[in-house]
């Protein structure tokens, strides 16, 4: 994995703003409302451990997410920017979505290491609105573009949750 302007720009821009951007604007906007002085957020250290945990784990994954799509898709995962190959290499082989599964790890990450409930209810919708918008919007997209390739990974490599290696057709 090369890191290049590409990789940083993407991981910038993008998970950048969900992850780090909005959860920052939720927490000084509370404050400034005095919302975060009707909580208290002390700080528990299993909470904090758990939290973190969560967040490394997230932020590997998008990395090596968006290492994956620059390296063996010639893209990325943002719009402007799509891969022009279907990409099932490293854990794309076993899941369809592990950028936006890593996401959810940061920000429920985030949550749990500031206990604050405003930032439960952001990775709430952000869960809500994926869990629409991949099945009715962007599976449809990725079918046109990529073809049979594409749909015998959906029948083959389950969308959330890991069940085993996908090799068939590819190799």
């Amino acid at each position: 994995m090369i890191v290049t302007g590409r990789l940083i720009k993407v991981l910038l821009i993008c998970p950048f703003n969900v992850m780090v951007v909005i959860p920052g604007l939720l927490l000084w906007i509370s404050r400034q409302t005095g919302l975060l002085a009707s909580f208290n957020l002390g700080f528990n250290l299993y909470r904090g451990i758990l939290g973190g945990f969560f967040i490394a784990i997230g932020m590997i994954g998008a990395y090596f997410c968006v290492a994956l799509f620059t390296d063996h898709g010639d893209g990325t995962p943002a719009p402007w920017d799509p891969p022009k190959n279907l990409v099932v290499e490293g854990i794309y082989r076993h899941v369809r979505n592990p950028m936006i599964a890593s996401v959810f790890c940061v920000l429920l990450g985030e949550f749990l290491l500031s206990g604050y409930p405003l930032l439960l209810l952001w990775f709430l919708f952000f869960v809500a609105a994926n869990l629409l918008y991949i099945p009715l919007i962007e599976e449809p997209q990725l079918l046109k573009r990529f073809g049979e390739p594409y749909r015998l990974y959906l029948k083959n490599v389950p969308r959330w949750i890991p069940k085993k290696s996908f090799t068939k057709g590819y190799k």
